[in-house]
C-alpha cells in the first residue's frame, strides 16, 4: 500500500528519526481513536463498521510505521479514515444492504425533541450531499479542523474547500427548506 506523504517527515543523511512505536501508536489511539470512530460513523452510518475502519485505520499505522510530521498525526489518520469509508461506500455489498437504512443514532436522550428533530433534519441533509462536500463539512464542522487542515487532509487546495463548504451549504439551505430556493 502507497503511503500518504504529505504528512510524512522528509529526513536528511544527518537526521536520524524512526517510524511511529508501539507507545506512540498507544497514544494516538487514545487521543484521536474517537475522533476517528465519529467521522467513520458519520460517513457510514454503521457503528459495526465505523469500528471496522476504526480499527483498521489503527491497524495500518501499526502494519505501516510511518514516520510522520509532529501535530499532523490526526491528519493522517482522518485521511486513513476517510480513504477506508470511501472504499466502503462504493462496495457493492454496501450498496446492497446498507443504502437508504436510517442510522442516526448520534443525538443525546436530554435535548428537547424540537431541538432532536432540527438536529435530526440538519444530519441527513448533510448525509445527503455529494461525497465532496460531505467529507468537507465532516472535517470542517465536525471535527472542526481549519481550512487549510482539511484541504491536506483531502489533498486539495483551499479554495476548493472553501468552495465545496459554500455549495454545501447553499444545497443544505434548499434541502432543509424543503427545496425552495429562494
Amino acid at each position: 500500500m502507497e503511503m500518504d506523504r504529505r504528512f510524512m517527515i522528509e529526513t536528511t543523511d544527518n537526521q536520524t528519526l524512526s517510524p511511529v512505536s508501539d507507545e506512540q501508536i498507544e497514544q494516538l489511539y487514545l487521543q484521536y481513536g474517537n475522533d476517528v470512530l465519529r467521522v467513520s460513523y458519520f460517513y457510514l452510518n454503521n457503528r459495526e463498521q465505523a469500528e471496522d475502519v476504526t480499527q483498521d485505520v489503527f491497524v495500518r499505522l501499526m502494519d505501516n510505521r510511518p514516520v510522520l510530521n509532529p501535530g499532523s498525526e490526526k491528519s493522517w489518520l482522518l485521511k486513513v479514515a476517510l480513504n477506508r469509508c470511501r472504499d466502503l461506500w462504493r462496495s457493492s455489498w454496501h450498496k446492497r444492504v446498507l443504502l437508504g437504512s436510517k442510522k442516526l443514532d448520534l443525538i443525546p436522550d436530554d435535548d428537547r425533541i424540537d431541538q432532536k428533530i432540527e438536529k435530526e433534519a440538519l444530519l441527513q441533509a448533510v448525509n445527503a450531499l455529494p461525497a465532496p462536500e460531505k467529507e468537507v463539512f465532516l472535517l470542517f464542522y465536525y471535527q472542526g479542523l481549519s481550512t487549510q487542515e482539511t484541504a491536506e487532509v483531502l489533498g486539495v487546495p483551499e479554495g476548493t474547500v472553501s468552495s465545496r463548504l459554500s455549495r454545501g451549504r447553499q444545497k443544505l439551505r434548499v434541502f432543509l427548506d424543503g427545496g425552495n430556493e429562494g
